[in-house]
Parts: C-alpha cells; sequence; structure tokens
C-alpha cells in the first residue's frame, strides 16, 4: 500500500483500521423493472384525486369548525404516512382558513388527541398555535391531570407535540416530563401496534426523525388501526413502494460511481466505506420522487465530506494537511490549472484526494450551469472552503493533544461538523428554490442553522467519545467541559445534552418566527437535525453502521413493502 499511494506511515498520526462496507457490491448489481416504476406511478396517479376529494371536499370558506377539524386530522395522516407532498397546495389553502379561526375550533375541544394534533400539525407547517391551548388539562393544582394517563393515543400525541416546544412553552416542558412518566408503562397496556409506535417514539419523536421512516412506521400502525381508510391506506402503500424503487435505482447509480473511482486502490486503509450510508442519511434532506436527481448530487457532496474528514482526521500529517488546504484554498470556478502544493513532492494518495475533490465539483459545475445556478454551486465551494480550514485547525490542535477552551473548540467545531457546508450541498440541488439571497442568508450564519451546527457538534463528540479517546484523540467537546468546568464524564454529559435541548427550542422557534426565507428551506435546517438525531441516536451511525441503521437501510432498500 505504501508503495502504491506514496503514503508514509511514520509522518502521520496512527489511525484505527474502520469496518468495510457491510454492502460491498451489493446494490450495483441490484434489478430495477422500469416497467414495474411506471405501473406504480400510474396506479398512484389514478388514485391520487379520490385522496384529493378528502381533503377538498368543501371549499376553506365553507368549513364548519367540525369539517376544519376532520381536515387538520387528516392532514396529520397524510404527513405521517409520507404523502402530504402530493397536495401541498391544498394543504396550504386549508391552513391559511382554518389557522384563522384556530380559537373557535378549539374552544370547546377537550379531546387531549385532538389539541395535541392540532398543536403538532399547525406548527409542523409554520403556523404558531399557542400552547396555552393545553391549560385546559390541568387541575387546580397546576399540574396535568392524571387520568389523563389512561388515554394512550392522546398521552403519545401530547409527547409528540411537546417536541415543537420553543424556549417560551414552559408549559410543553412540563407536557414532556409529565408524558415520559407514563409512557413505558403505557406502551406495555395497549395493543401490538399501538405499542410499538410508542415504543418508537420513545426512541426518537416523529418531529426529529427522518419523514421516510415516519412513513415507514406509520404506514405498518395505520393498516393495523380498525377505522383506517381503504382509499388512503393504499395510495401510502404504493407512494412508498414507488419511492422505495426510486431510491434503489439511485443508489445502483451511486454505488456505480463509486466504485468506479477505486477508493480502496488509491487510499490507505483510513477512510469509511459507507456509500449506502450516504445516501441513506441523503433520503434525510429530501425524500420526495422529483428531488432524484438532488439525491445524486448531495451522495456525492457527502462522499467528499466524509472522504475530506477521514483524510485530516484520521490520515494526513500536518503539513500534508495544510498543503491540501491551501491547494483548495486556491481553487475557483472555470479554472482547471491547480494541483496539489508542491505536488511532486506528496504522496500519490493526496494528489488523488484532491483531485477528486475538483472532479466532483467540476460536476456539479456542468450540472447546475445549464440552469444558470452557478452561484450554487460557488456558495458550496465556499462553504467546504470554511469546513476544510475547521478540519485543519482541528487537526492541529489533535496532533498536539490540545485541549482549548469549550468556547474556542465549539467556534471552529461546529464548522467542521459540516452542517453549513451540508446545507449549502443540499440547497445546490433544488433548482430555483434556492436562490442567490438563500445563500447569502447562510453566509450570515442565520441563529437556525448555528443551533443546528452546536448540536451536531454535541452529538458526534458524545457518541464518538469512546472511539476518539481509543486512538488518543483528546481535542473533542466532552474534553474541553470537562477541563474547563472541573467536572466529570458523566457531568458534561449531562451538560451537553441540556445544551442540545435548548438548542432544539431555538430551532423550533426560528422555524415559526423566519418570513424572509422559503418555509421548504427552513425545512431543510430542520431535516439536517433529523439525520443528525438518527446518525447518532444509536452509537456514531456513520461510522459504526452495523446495528440500527444497517436495520434501516434492510427495511428501505432490501426488504421492499407488500401491497
Amino acid at each position: 500500500m505504501g508503495s502504491q499511494t506514496g503514503f508514509d506511515h511514520q509522518s502521520v498520526r496512527t489511525f484505527k483500521m474502520l469496518q468495510p462496507s457491510q454492502w460491498d457490491d451489493y446494490f450495483l448489481y441490484a434489478q430495477i423493472d422500469e416497467l414495474e416504476l411506471d405501473v406504480f406511478a400510474s396506479e398512484l396517479e389514478e388514485i391520487k384525486p379520490n385522496v384529493r376529494d378528502m381533503l377538498m371536499s368543501s371549499s376553506p370558506a365553507e368549513l364548519g369548525h367540525g369539517s376544519a377539524k376532520r381536515k387538520v386530522l387528516l392532514i396529520y395522516l397524510m404527513t405521517s404516512l409520507g404523502v402530504a407532498y402530493h397536495f401541498e397546495n391544498e394543504i396550504e389553502k386549508t391552513f391559511a382558513h382554518a389557522f384563522e379561526q384556530i380559537d373557535d375550533m378549539i374552544a370547546n375541544e377537550h379531546e387531549l388527541y385532538t389539541i395535541s394534533i392540532f398543536f403538532w400539525v399547525f406548527r409542523t407547517y409554520g403556523y404558531n398555535m399557542s400552547a396555552d391551548a393545553f391549560k385546559r388539562f390541568k387541575g387546580d393544582d397546576g399540574m396535568f391531570m392524571d387520568s389523563l394517563a389512561k388515554d394512550a393515543k392522546g398521552m403519545l400525541s401530547l409527547y409528540e407535540a411537546a417536541h415543537l416546544r420553543t424556549t417560551r412553552d414552559y408549559i410543553m416542558d412540563e407536557a414532556l416530563s409529565f408524558t415520559m412518566k407514563h409512557m413505558e408503562s403505557l406502551a406495555g397496556q395497549v395493543r401490538p401496534h399501538l405499542s410499538r409506535l410508542i415504543q418508537n417514539a420513545l426512541g426518537l419523536s416523529q418531529h426529529w426523525n427522518m419523514e421516510i421512516l415516519v412513513a415507514m412506521e406509520f404506514i405498518s400502525f395505520y393498516e393495523q388501526e380498525e377505522d383506517h381508510d381503504e382509499t388512503l391506506l393504499k395510495f401510502s402503500k404504493l407512494n412508498f413502494k414507488l419511492l422505495q424503487l426510486i431510491y434503489l435505482k439511485e443508489l445502483k447509480m451511486v454505488t456505480k460511481w463509486y466504485k468506479e473511482l477505486d477508493f480502496a486502490s488509491k487510499l490507505p486503509p483510513y477512510f469509511r466505506d459507507r456509500i449506502v450510508e450516504l445516501h441513506f442519511f441523503v433520503i434525510s434532506m429530501y425524500f420526495e420522487p422529483q428531488f432524484s436527481s438532488a439525491r445524486i448530487m448531495l451522495t456525492k457532496f457527502y462522499t467528499v465530506e466524509t472522504i475530506t474528514d477521514d483524510t485530516f482526521d484520521r490520515c494526513a500529517s500536518i503539513s500534508e494537511a495544510e498543503n491540501l488546504a491551501n491547494s483548495l484554498e486556491r481553487y475557483t470556478l472555470h479554472n482547471d490549472c491547480y494541483d496539489v502544493q508542491d505536488g511532486h513532492t506528496q504522496p500519490d494518495y493526496l494528489k488523488f484526494v484532491f483531485t477528486f475533490i475538483l472532479d466532483v465539483f467540476k460536476d456539479f459545475e456542468g450540472e447546475v450551469g445549464s440552469e444558470g445556478r452557478y452561484y450554487s454551486v460557488k456558495g458550496a465551494i465556499e462553504e467546504f472552503k470554511r469546513l476544510v480550514k475547521s478540519n485543519l485547525d482541528l487537526a492541529k490542535w489533535a496532533q498536539i493533544s490540545h485541549v482549548p477552551s469549550f468556547e474556542d473548540y465549539m467556534e471552529v467545531g461546529e464548522v467542521e461538523i459540516t452542517m453549513y457546508a451540508t446545507m449549502a450541498g443540499t440547497l445546490m440541488g433544488m433548482g430555483h428554490i434556492a436562490t442567490k439571497e438563500t445563500y447569502e442568508w447562510l453566509r450570515s450564519r442565520p441563529k437556525v442553522i448555528q443551533s443546528l451546527s452546536i448540536n451536531g457538534r454535541l452529538m458526534n463528540d458524545m457518541a464518538g467519545f469512546e472511539d476518539d479517546m481509543s486512538r488518543g484523540y483528546v481535542t473533542t467537546g466532552v474534553n474541553c467541559y470537562m477541563k474547563q468546568y472541573g467536572v466529570t464524564k458523566g457531568e458534561a454529559f449531562k451538560k451537553l445534552h441540556q445544551m442540545r435541548v435548548h438548542n432544539e427550542k431555538i430551532v423550533n422557534e426560528e422555524f415559526l418566527t423566519i418570513k424572509d426565507v422559503s418555509r421548504r428551506v427552513l425545512k431543510e435546517a430542520i431535516n439536517c437535525a433529523r439525520m443528525t438525531n438518527v446518525a447518532y441516536g444509536y452509537g456514531e451511525g456513520l461510522t459504526h453502521p452495523e446495528g440500527k441503521i444497517k436495520e434501516y437501510i434492510i427495511s428501505l432498500y432490501v426488504e421492499l413493502i407488500r401491497l
């Protein structure tokens, strides 16, 4: 390997051999029946008008309170089943009228399930329904009434609603504590399909979970509900099957691209071989079929981020890292003349990494250039350069086992966790939804993205703490906090978790209050958080995907839904 790549083992930090890909060429040989895709798409279009009629059986202006309630509850089902994107215009029309009369609609409503679903749905779609609606469920002692604990669906819905709380929603803090006291025992008292839904929610709430995983779990739940609507269920299952086939087709394409690059023969074995997992995480950003090209593009961008991160974090010497960073800093669009600084003295593996990065960005330039959106590639490159600089800064600290102040560490670590670059890469594939002004907004470092970055950094450092320490990597947020405040690991974890919770509230707050950025762009910020939660909810999911992440991948790409 050394002679093949020019890699000097004596000049770099020690790296641990990572688990190879669990999938190898599996998806490269996946059989995709294009005719089957067309058949499912046609069936979906045939049923779609019937589902639309369920939502628009009367005009918004003619809605009575009972009809409005039914429609809001239906929108909740559509969202949970993963089919709401088919009816975005109809849903917005419904909300525009329904939110105006929200106070009248809920004035005489005393069903916990209904109020909780209303709160969840309105806030999910950017309408700031007041949390004061839940005061009706408190007793004279100011506490939530114990009798509520008998209502399993109501409690689950209240639990889910509480995850959309802001920094001012103190009653929702109480609601979350109240429901969590009872949820585990409730799961053992209800029918199996509801029990599974409760257990899944306790693992990760719907609001902070990937939409495609929510749909996968909710379709199974809804099918076993006695009062389910057959048309809506069939539509949802067809939609999910179609999405699975589209994802499988995409994964086959990106696997072929990845295999042809032949990283295994070009690089020392320091990198994470995770093209399947990267595509899975990309689905978090946009799961809808119209974003197929965007998902392929973003999977390639994620691969660039991962290879770059691993090169700085696990392999390159400081001089190599500096040369790579300096070479990338000089790169601009429409320029083919750059080589790795002092390329003749650099190892082959580093030349390969540099060339790979540039080739991917050139491909992006060609893809979006025809749309007149060079600004989006330029914006992605700018954020990527900031990411590389932060990679280098952390590498320098790690090389000398430096543990800076927590504040200094987070200033660098928030950028290195890739949230800003990931948002820029995500926007790149969204067509004219992502305007020049959107990239200017991202460059301004808005509070919502900053909060997401802090949380991503903290989750990464907590989930990967043992792995980092085992390879002598001490420059982490956990160690910085422990050193600065003289606390134990357990105390540091507790405090960092509290920071995460606070930042989640800020993200929810910003989603409701920002008005000069499109809701779809803001939703991508929420989707970043969802991806992070799934990635780190059960350990360090990209580095060690053999557990829950593998289960998700099997359910999504291998065991296709039965119709």
